[in-house]
This record gives C-alpha cells, sequence and structure tokens, in this order.
C-alpha cells in the first residue's frame, strides 16, 4: 500500500489486487442458500450467477425466520417456478437451513 499527500491530507492507495477464483456465490452453486437481502430473506438452490443477479430454484420468501438451529424456517413462502434476485440488493449470503 502506498500513501499521497494531498495538503495536509493523506490518503491510501491500493496498489496490489488479488482475485480469488471459486468462492463467494460461486462457490455455492447447486446449494440450498439464504441471502439476507435489504428488504427481504430469500432461500433457494443457488443455480445461477451473473454479473447483475443470482438465479434460485425452488424458491421461497422467509418472512419468519424462527430460531436459527431450528431445520426449518417458521414461515416461509414459496415462489413460483425460478426466481431472480439481483446482486447488489444481498447484504450477506450462505448455506443456513435445508
Amino acid at each position: 500500500m502506498s500513501f499521497q499527500t494531498k495538503g495536509d491530507t493523506k490518503m491510501k492507495k491500493i496498489v496490489n489486487v488479488t482475485e480469488v477464483e471459486g468462492e463467494g456465490l460461486l462457490k455455492l452453486m447447486g446449494e440450498r442458500v439464504t441471502l439476507f437481502c435489504a428488504v427481504y430473506i430469500y432461500t433457494g438452490t443457488l443455480s445461477g450467477v451473473n454479473d447483475d443477479c443470482v438465479l434460485l430454484d425452488e424458491a421461497a420468501i422467509v418472512y419468519e425466520t424462527g430460531t436459527f438451529t431450528e431445520k426449518a424456517w417458521k414461515d416461509a413462502q414459496k415462489l413460483p417456478g425460478q426466481w431472480y434476485v439481483q446482486k447488489s440488493m444481498i447484504e450477506s449470503f450462505g448455506i443456513l437451513k435445508g
């Protein structure tokens, strides 16, 4: 990391970026995932990922989680067919419940 001085303000500048392949959403392809988004919680089998969105099969919106240690959601409403979620709305994700 290097520093640039502009007046009395020091600014950090990233000079090297390492990209790791096969991590994040791509690592979870084919798994039943949970997406915590800005407004809703979505769950489903992750079947597609591109620059803008993810594709869920057997998708549902979770209205009530219940305790996270339980195997099933307290209230998850199934969505018809495949469902797309914008990646820009995803705050966190992972494998949580089946």
